[in-house]
């Protein structure tokens, strides 16, 4: 049956937000490698490991695991927005668990400087600020579709990082009919009810409507649940077992185009 809308998740979908925070901890360790000698491969694995560590041990983190808000995003979001009462538990919590994080990473290196890590918690947001990339498919795909189909943009996040990555890309959000972000609507992906409300928002049947992102967990899964076609861009080919099944798998968004004339 023929589509007329095309969901799409933001971060690594769109855009390649991993990279982005990859590039913002390499630049962070190497201020802190040129400061200590530490090697900064092994500050970022140890950050890296002390941040989701702490992330988790907060009341908050059922909340975030619900909202899809990951521990390295926590290390750069303000959690100005949002409504629930979590975002402001958020908002207090998140200066001390940037300190802290980067201060343990240091320490569990050998480096007891609780200044330079309060230092680095400070660098690595501007590091990730300046750097909102876009996958160089991306704009490509969504001058194609656009005026053919209806487009929503569907991401987890917190409200004020989701629009503050949108921001870094001006150009982005205009291709775009309708924009929900999980923070603001109270679920996140896989929940079906975000998706109901975007079929809603889209006022399409589920068999109009088709689901583009990176993330079997959420993505897939919740557009699997709604019975709403689903399309798996598996850029780095990952292996995935039986437990969900995408509609389709694509490498390379441009991909997309094929499908959707088929």
């Amino acid at each position: 049956m023929a589509k007329q809308a095309v969901l799409f998740d933001l971060d690594d979908t769109l855009l390649w937000d991993d990279r982005s925070v990859k590039e913002a901890f390499e630049a962070t360790c190497q201020s802190a490698a040129d400061e200590t000698g530490i090697d900064p491969a092994a500050l970022e694995d140890a950050v890296r490991r002390e941040a989701r560590g702490l992330y988790e041990s907060y009341e908050t983190f059922p909340f975030t695991k619900m909202i899809g808000i990951n521990p390295f995003e926590g290390l750069w979001a303000p959690f100005l927005e949002g409504e629930q009462e979590e975002f402001r538990k958020l908002e207090r919590l998140a200066p001390g668990y940037r300190k802290a994080a980067w201060t343990q990473g240091l320490k569990s290196l050998g480096i007891d400087n609780e200044e330079l890590g309060a230092k680095l918690a400070e660098q690595f947001p501007a590091e990730r600020r300046a750097r909102p990339i876009v996958y160089e498919e991306t704009f490509r795909v969504l001058e194609q579709l656009k005026g053919n189909y209806k487009l929503l943009l569907l991401t987890n996040g917190s409200p004020d990082l989701q629009r503050e990555k949108l921001a870094g890309v001006p150009e982005l959000l205009p291709y775009f009919d309708h924009i929900i972000i999980s923070g603001e609507f109270g679920q996140g992906k896989p929940a079906a009810a975000i998706f109901k409300h975007a079929l809603e928002r889209l006022d399409i049947e589920v068999e109009h409507g088709i689901m583009v992102g990176d993330k079997l967990t959420t993505d897939i899964l919740g557009a699997n649940t709604v019975g709403m076609t689903s399309v798996w861009i598996n850029r780095h080919a990952a292996v995935r077992n039986d437990d969900i099944i995408p509609s389709h798998e694509i490498k390379h968004l441009e991909e997309l185009l094929h499908l959707l004339e088929a």
